[in-house]
């Protein structure tokens, strides 16, 4: 994802988190309102061909209550596969294994 498009990602994602107009979000930001309008449609558009969409390069992580004291770790992919693996892989193995699924 190139730089502008990571910048639209960014307002046009956190326009929809605060849940307010595109027309107030762009008066707060200073951004033209049609503008934002624009890579809302085009971002949306993306993410229907089946591109993923984030805004920036971290994906959230959520840990199970305890999960901490286990030795063990499962990964779910957005296909639906569930990787159970004896230990957290190192991250060079998760960047690779996005790139072979098409996660970004």
């Amino acid at each position: 994802m190139n730089e502008r498009t990571e910048y639209w990602t960014a307002h046009v994602t956190a326009a929809e988190q605060e849940g307010i107009s595109a027309s107030e979000y762009a008066r707060r930001h200073g951004l033209a309102v049609k503008t934002l309008q624009y890579w809302r449609r085009k971002l949306n558009a993306i993410n229907q061909t089946g591109e993923p969409l984030q805004a920036g390069k971290f994906v959230a992580l959520h840990v199970a209550p305890g999960a901490a004291h286990q030795n063990n770790c499962t990964l779910d992919l957005p296909s639906g596969l569930r990787l159970a693996m004896s230990a957290l892989p190192s991250p060079e193995w998760l960047a690779a294994l996005s790139r072979v699924v098409g996660m970004r």
